[in-house]
């Protein structure tokens, strides 16, 4: 088997039934990493588990009605709020564990698996004696020599030379990656746990279950612990929306529901793709345009679309960037226009275009012209389409859902024979 990340995943687990687990789940409560999260939580039930998630009260509803048990998440500012002092980012997660750790104890699971933003589930973890894994809800962020620092949306480099420039900024990567290590050893210390001596030191050494393509990893030696499992999505049940009439290629345009609060790629898209011979669909994701737009005759402007029924439909889809959009569209078959924000995206936008799955558009080119020429570079050239198929494939014939779940299942019965 190749020593790569993506070659790590292909043996996850047996195929056994497996004992029935109690298994919690903890995340972050932005879609991007509370989705993953019911979609690893309803892969398990299916499998036969007992499972608890803890997130963000606004998806509790979803959570009960997937059949899962539904636990509250503390939530502490780390943002400045008007009228209240942010806490920092561990101030919080220290806060948070003492609260977490009530959860823990209550649902008494075999093993806990906390997105990578859930450092309070962690710590509660540890603190109840309980064994835990982490959820990587997008591609591992943990650098590797050569690599361009991550988020900065720079692809991998194709040459030596390429990749020696790059080493020159390791040691820079690396004492922030120490500062990091740092700071979560101080959290652990002032709930009473002993420091770990490794950088991202936030992700499990037991178990990192990656949940995205392997085809969008650079390839790199692989740790014991990652397990490149393929996208988890689930979203929202929506009904369907009226597309625009015709035969012509049908391009959606689905912006973060986060980021970029003017809506400057949506409004790029109306005013760019409107003398194009497509037909568009684009979603204001319930973010009104803070400025009246003309919607153009090839074009439907909706406030929700569901992507899982819209996307396979498509010839392209343009977006910010969010993992969650774009694992959803290439699982779609369909290529993306990857326009980052912010966060992330960078990163996912590098990794389409490297993957060949895309085209990557910088802020400065999110005009109406820059998403026009990137959309007639998509549909001209049949590479992208390609592309974008091969990994809907890839996702038609391996479930990122049961294969998480297996690696799951794989981890509680190791601890269960400790």
């Amino acid at each position: 088997m190749a020593a790569t990340a993506a070659g790590a995943a292909v043996d996850v687990a047996g195929t056994d039934a497996p004992a029935p687990r109690r298994i919690m789940l903890a995340a972050f409560g932005d879609p991007g990493h509370a989705f993953p999260a019911i979609a690893l939580g309803r892969a398990l039930l299916r499998r036969g588990h007992e499972v608890c998630l803890e997130t963000w009260h606004r998806w509790q509803d979803h959570v009960e009605r997937e059949g899962m048990r539904f636990a509250a998440a503390p939530v502490y500012d780390v943002f400045p709020v008007e009228g209240r002092r942010p806490l920092r980012p561990y101030q919080a997660a220290v806060k948070a564990a003492r609260e977490t750790r009530l959860a823990v104890a209550e649902f008494d699971p075999e093993v806990v698996v906390a997105d990578i933003l859930t450092v309070a589930a962690t710590l509660a973890a540890e603190l109840e004696g309980r064994p835990w894994a982490t959820l990587v809800p997008h591609v591992l962020p943990i650098p590797a020599p050569g690599f361009p620092p991550y988020s900065i949306g720079a692809r991998l480099p194709r040459t030596g030379l390429g990749r020696a420039g790059w080493r020159r900024l390791d040691r820079f990567v690396r004492a922030g990656a120490e500062r990091g290590r740092e700071e979560l050893n101080g959290a652990r210390a002032r709930v009473g746990l002993p420091p770990l001596d490794y950088i991202h030191n936030g992700i499990s050494r037991h178990l990192a279950i990656v949940a995205t393509f392997p085809q969008l990893e650079y390839p790199r030696p692989a740790p014991p612990w990652v397990r490149v499992t393929g996208p988890l999505m689930w979203e929202q049940p929506f009904g369907e929306v009226e597309l625009p009439p015709g035969d012509d290629p049908l391009v959606l345009v689905a912006p973060s529901t986060s980021q970029d609060p003017d809506q400057r790629m949506l409004t790029a898209a109306l005013r760019g793709l409107g003398e194009l011979p497509i037909r568009v669909l684009a979603s204001t994701n319930r973010r009104p345009l803070p400025r009246p737009v003309p919607v153009p005759p090839n074009t439907r402007l909706v406030d929700w679309v569901s992507y899982a029924r819209t996307m396979p439909r498509c010839a392209a889809v343009v977006c910010h960037a969010g993992h969650g959009t774009v694992v959803r569209a290439l699982a779609s078959g369909a290529p993306v226009v990857a326009c980052p924000a912010a966060g992330d995206m960078a990163e996912n936008a590098a990794r389409v275009s490297w993957a060949g799955a895309g085209v990557s558009l910088p802020r400065r080119l999110v005009t109406a012209r820059g998403v026009r020429l990137a959309v007639e570079r998509l549909l001209a050239e049949e590479g992208y389409a390609r592309r974008a198929g091969e990994l809907a494939g890839w996702a038609e014939r391996n479930d990122g859902g049961d294969r998480a779940a297996m690696a799951v299942e794989t981890f509680a019965a190791a601890v269960a024979r400790t």
